[in-house]
């Protein structure tokens, strides 16, 4: 669905709305959602698709996925969360998964940014590079 100029702008009006300390406010989330779909603004639909995309990618701007093939340690996930905190200047919830078939290293996922450590993925790599 194609969202106009108008809507855009509203929606990005009202996600600066919801941003208190840097941090979006769950509760301001909320009474925007509830205010806009009562209310019912012309393109009101067009707003909401627009916020709620805005609201994604917050949401996955402040979480980090951790994979791993074995668990990490509680000492490596406290450093993992220092660097990841000092990198992107801002405290980040981490989510660690363990998964057996990266066969080593880690993979890091930060919004759209990727950090891809595993032995998984150099040996795709290697076979890619030999394959050509």
């Amino acid at each position: 669905m194609k969202i106009s100029k108008e809507a855009r702008r509203t929606s990005r009006q009202l996600f600066r709305a919801c941003m208190a300390d840097g941090k979006l406010d769950e509760a301001r989330v909320r009474t925007v959602v509830s205010s806009v779909s009562q209310s019912k603004p012309r393109g009101y639909i067009g707003i909401l698709d627009a916020f709620a995309r805005l609201v994604a990618n917050e949401v996955d701007r402040q979480r980090a996925i951790v994979e791993s093939a074995t668990a990490l340690t509680p000492a490596i996930q406290s450093d993992l969360q220092a660097s990841l905190s000092k990198k992107y200047g801002r405290t980040l919830s981490l989510e660690f998964q363990t998964r057996p078939e990266l066969l080593g290293g880690i993979r890091i996922k930060v919004g759209s940014d990727v950090w891809d450590g595993s032995v998984k993925a150099r040996l795709e790599a290697l076979a890619s590079s030999l394959a050509a």
